[in-house]
């Protein structure tokens, strides 16, 4: 995935140059320097600015950072900053903004010299921009904290990711393989209003297109694919060579379409993998190596859960298409699981692989990934469309170890939520959700609420 790009601006007084107090400059200069470093280091592409003091040299910044494709801007205020000099454009930019609110001195107690003043004031810089940043209506995100000694800047870089991730999804195509699954109407939406809500554009495949791309895969191409995936995955059966080159083909084939039609996400539905419409097996594979690989998923049609959660891997990284199965009312968890498909690179140790029956429909038997989702900290995501809005629902969960794991061959996860497991499945379906959800490793309930907004949804946080 290409880096996030960042607009880094530093908000300044003019009067202070007018004034001859250059100290200022010299002192906080190398500072926003440092920060930027410190930026790139973490990953980011870093467009600098020279200190911003007056309406025309904010448009200057703001006019480059849209050109140079940057994801968020990020302000620091190295003093005071006048609002007036900048609110128009940053509340009509449609690039979001980070607020980093730091200074550089980190004891300004009584014992300090007070001509630290000078140098460490953009506070109420800050208050008199975010205010009118609320008042003009633009959503915003803020971190505020001593830099280098806290944790500011890994804040502000997470807030970026969120942004960058909510700000992918409009212009994104998701490829959806054999339509909706009948008789599902939770996660259903017409093509015009994916576009027209979200700005994605669905993609459908046909038969013959997928057929001449699965013909057109190469036995070397097979090879190496095996080879792959023997190195990377536990075989828990034994099964023959033809019937994993079968599954490789059909996997390929997804691949190749995936690339075809530069698709940012996609989805199967099981039930209309057959001959005619161009493949064999089901690509459960495909959809585990996909999301690795920061591609969107979702089962059985599902194209706004799959392009949301492309949105959330590009912004977050760890980040999957789960649904809950089955509560475990003695353990006060909830087991997540799905028939084959799962972000590869957040299993807890090696995943498997296994031939099995293919008994939903007229596909051959596939071979499949399977694996357990890591423990860790993580955040529960369900986007739902209610009587008259989207709503986002996020929760933080816990994901469990299990060290007596007796469902190797399945997908499976377990996750502690906030609150007793009775009160969060009421809860969440109280509000509405649907039964497909995403989940996001490492994240912070502040970090998707400002994706949820950046996105006009309203977010509903159960916690």
């Amino acid at each position: 995935m290409k880096k996030i790009k960042i607009g880094f601006m530093p908000l300044y007084i003019k009067l202070y140059d007018d004034c001859g107090l250059q100290d200022i400059r010299d002192r906080l200069e190398p500072f926003y320097e440092k920060m930027a470093k410190d930026f790139e280091e973490k990953g980011f592409d870093v467009i600098r600015t020279p200190f911003c003091r007056i309406t025309a040299e904010f448009e200057a910044a703001v006019s480059e950072y849209e050109k140079e494709g940057a994801d968020a801007i990020v302000t620091w205020h190295a003093a005071y900053s006048p609002s007036l000099e900048s609110i128009d454009i940053l509340a009509n930019t449609k690039l979001p903004i980070v607020v980093l609110d730091t200074t550089e001195t980190c004891d300004f107690s009584p014992t300090q010299n007070p001509g630290e003043i000078n140098m460490n004031h953009g506070i109420h810089g800050v208050m008199d921009m975010t205010n009118m940043l609320r008042r003009r209506g633009k959503d915003y995100a803020i971190v505020a904290g001593h830099y280098p000694t806290t944790d500011v800047l890994d804040r502000a870089c997470r807030l970026v990711k969120a942004a960058a991730g909510a700000m992918s999804l409009a212009g994104t195509r998701v490829g959806t393989i054999g339509g909706s699954f009948d008789g599902m109407g939770d996660f259903l939406i017409s093509d015009e209003e994916l576009f027209d809500r979200f700005g994605v554009t669905a993609v459908y495949s046909d038969g013959k297109t997928l057929s001449a791309l699965a013909e057109s895969v190469t036995e070397a191409e097979i090879d190496a694919e095996i080879e792959k995936d023997n190195r990377s995955f536990k075989r828990l059966n034994d099964f023959s060579y033809e019937s994993h080159a079968k599954t490789v083909r059909n996997c390929l084939a997804v691949r190749k379409w995936i690339e075809k039609e530069k698709l940012d996400a996609f989805t199967v539905n099981f039930r209309e993998i057959r001959p005619e419409n161009g493949l064999v097996v089901m690509p459960f594979m495909e959809a585990c190596k996909q999301m690795a690989n920061g591609t969107g998923y979702a089962g059985e049609g599902d194209v706004l859960t799959a392009a949301i959660t492309g949105a959330l891997i590009r912004g977050f990284g760890e980040a999957t298409f789960v649904e809950i199965f089955c509560p475990d009312w003695e353990g006060n968890r909830i087991c997540i699981s799905h028939m084959g498909e799962f972000n590869v690179a957040l299993a807890a140790g090696t995943p498997e692989i296994k031939e099995i029956p293919f008994t939903f429909g007229n596909a051959d038997d596939p071979v499949v990934c399977y694996g357990r989702y890591k423990a860790g900290s993580a955040v529960f995501v369900n986007v739902f469309k209610d009587s008259e809005k989207y709503n986002m629902l996020i929760s933080p969960v816990e994901m469990q170890d299990a060290p007596e794991d007796r469902f190797e061959g399945t997908v499976r996860g377990w996750f502690k939520p906030c609150m007793p497991v009775g009160d969060f499945l009421a809860e969440i379906s109280k509000a509405g959700v649907t039964h497909h959800s995403s989940l996001v490793y490492g994240a912070e309930l502040s970090e998707l609420e400002f994706f949820g907004k950046l996105l006009g949804l309203n977010v509903i946080t159960v916690k």
